[in-house]
């Protein structure tokens, strides 16, 4: 039997291409499970300001990262003025807010749906942890009806503004608090 004779440019094609997909191979195994909402506990603090998410009315969020755990938010204010802020780069994997559709507004529990996806109410009267807040929606319905008693305007994830997730508000305004 003869060996066999690999022309030079034959073999670096072949070479290119095994380099590809082990290349390939490597990036799907560092890519890891989708993310998953997670329940927070009754211990779980807020990322920017250490509340107690369990404490407050109305949605909460969660962004996760490629590296670690997620950071929570007792405010879609502070998710969104996390995720618009020019200084955050960190590379997110995920972030979820409560289908306020689906949960009591007080006391929200469960029912995390995509942020990216959910319609939100911007302008309502009904206020969260930092004062006034978003609802958030997973269907354009609720998020009208929600509007119509409420008061606000829908709008979806791409439409929000570094200036609309201003936190000067909140805590700092608050003319309830006693000095």
């Amino acid at each position: 039997m003869k060996p066999m004779m690999i022309k030079p440019r034959r073999l670096s094609a072949k070479l290119a291409a095994g380099l590809v997909l082990l290349a390939l191979l490597a990036a799907c195994s560092h890519a890891g499970p989708a993310a998953v909402a997670q329940e927070p506990g009754n211990d779980t603090a807020c990322a920017l300001d250490g509340m107690f998410l369990k404490d407050f009315p109305g949605p909460k969020a969660q962004i996760h990262y490629a590296e670690g755990k997620p950071d929570f938010f007792c405010d879609l204010l502070e998710m969104f003025s996390t995720l618009l802020t020019p200084e955050q780069k960190r590379q997110v994997t995920a972030a979820f807010v409560q289908d306020m559709g689906k949960t009591d507004w007080d006391h929200p529990s469960g029912n995390w749906i995509n942020a990216k996806t959910a319609f939100y109410v911007v302008g309502s009267k009904k206020r969260g942890s930092m004062g006034p807040t978003f609802g958030s929606f997973s269907s354009m319905q609720a998020a009208e009806k929600f509007a119509q008693t409420e008061g606000g305007k829908v709008l979806r994830f791409e439409q929000i503004t570094p200036d609309m997730a201003d936190l000067s508000g909140g805590v700092v305004h608050d003319t309830t608090m006693s000095h």
